[in-house]
């Protein structure tokens, strides 16, 4: 069982920065493929970005450009670096690991990007 921690949401203005983190338990972590998602206000889940365990990276169209997926393996950490955001961006975002059959997640974070 992985435990997923993320914190870093908050209110932002449209252009602004925000970077989330997610932390994880145990001692597997740099196995893991690990996702960001979010999920807008009355829309489904979406993925955002994706870090492989061999570091290679995959975005959104939506978010391309603007965000970065990064992690430090030491720290059992994956990060999400959000900039020149847009109100649209605004949803809970969510942590996920994946290796194999196993997959966890995390409870979220509000991201809210006022115009």
């Amino acid at each position: 069982q992985v435990q997923l921690v993320e914190s870093g949401g908050g209110l932002v203005q449209a252009g602004g920065s925000l970077r989330l983190s997610c932390a994880a338990s145990g001692n597997a972590f740099s196995i893991y493929t690990m996702n960001w998602h979010r999920q807008a206000p009355g829309k489904g889940r979406e993925l955002v970005a994706t870090i492989t365990s061999g570091g290679s990276t995959n975005y959104a169209v939506s978010v391309k450009g603007r965000f970065t997926i990064s992690r430090d393996n030491a720290k059992n950490t994956v990060y999400l670096q959000m900039n020149s955001l847009k109100p649209e961006d605004t949803g809970v975002y969510y942590c996920n690991s994946v290796y194999r059959n196993l997959n966890f997640w995390g409870q979220g974070t509000q991201v809210t990007v006022s115009s």
